[in-house]
């Protein structure tokens, strides 16, 4: 299945791209996003595809160098890493700062699907080893279960995913590993989805995903993340650059809201909508990945004064 960019239409719209703009995107997963962007900024734009993914960079880098084959060389550049360290990237690429930034926080099928790195709790990943780190310098989920108290444990599970049955699941997970140390994906959800009643939640989601999502974003730090890059933007952008950040659930987004409306308290930035903007009906019934996205966008005033 191939990654389907959300709120295309209004990511063009917010970060307005020109020819000749310098557009950096800290998430290019697929190049969904990326592609249309490069579109908009030519002739004499410059592009930066960032993305934690090694694999999944190296597909996106190959399709814009077969769409793009006689300015890909010049013009399009990609770097392996975290949105995080973008200041360190430009500086190691030469590159200037930006007039726009996107980050789109969410999680493509592709990286589900073929990752390897067991990300998913579906039955063709289930013996995918259980890493969930986008990359091998962080500690992987398998040691994590393993470091961490129960009670540890359950508050991941409770302040990352939102689970009320927190307790229960670190409970399982822990009288599970003293017994055989839980090492792939399908161990995993096998040991959530027993710890929880057949009915749990009405059926509406796997008993398994609110877990899952509470380990990533500990295991990668990806709230930290946010939060790091958002406070370097002076270092990243230009005077009137524009940001748009894609979040998909409460816990970015909280962090995206608080971030850009004290930037804007500061006569740091100017808030370029108000409330976050949502996918459309007709997205949503194309792609039900888009049901939760929440666009929110800003443009930077003169941060170096």
């Amino acid at each position: 299945m191939s990654h389907v960019p959300v709120l295309l239409n209004e990511v063009l719209e917010a970060l307005d791209p020109h020819p000749g703009d310098f557009v950096i995107d800290g998430t290019v997963d697929g190049g969904g996003h990326a592609a249309a962007i490069y579109e908009r900024i030519l002739p004499g734009g410059k592009f930066l595809g960032v993305d934690w993914d090694s694999a999944m960079l190296a597909k996106t880098e190959k399709k814009f160098v077969v769409q793009f084959p006689k300015l890909a060389d010049k013009s399009i550049f990609f770097a392996e890493g975290n949105y995080a360290d973008l200041p360190e990237i430009l500086a190691h690429k030469r590159l200037p700062k930006a007039n726009g930034l996107l980050l789109d926080l969410g999680f493509s099928s592709e990286q589900l699907q073929d990752s390897g790195r067991g990300f998913s709790f579906s039955e063709q990943a289930k013996d995918e080893p259980l890493l969930m780190t986008y990359g091998d310098e962080r500690e992987p989920v398998r040691d994590i279960l393993r470091r961490l108290t129960e009670q540890e444990l359950a508050d991941v599970i409770f302040q990352y995913g939102g689970e009320r049955r927190s307790r229960q699941i670190a409970k399982a997970i822990k009288l599970h590993g003293r017994k055989i140390s839980i090492g792939t994906a399908g161990e995993l959800a096998d040991v959530i989805r027993t710890a929880l009643p057949k009915n749990y939640e009405h059926g509406r989601i796997d008993r398994a995903t609110r877990t899952f999502q509470a380990l990533r974003i500990y295991a990668n730090g990806e709230l930290e993340n946010i939060e790091k890059v958002i406070a370097q933007l002076s270092e990243i952008l230009v005077p009137g650059g524009r940001v748009v950040i894609i979040s998909f659930h409460s816990l970015e987004d909280r962090i995206v809201k608080h971030a850009f409306q004290n930037l804007a308290k500061e006569k740091q930035a100017e808030l370029i909508y108000k409330k976050p903007i949502p996918a459309s009906r007709e997205e949503i019934r194309e792609n039900p990945r888009a049901r939760s996205a929440k666009l929110r966008a800003i443009t930077m005033s003169n941060l170096s004064k």
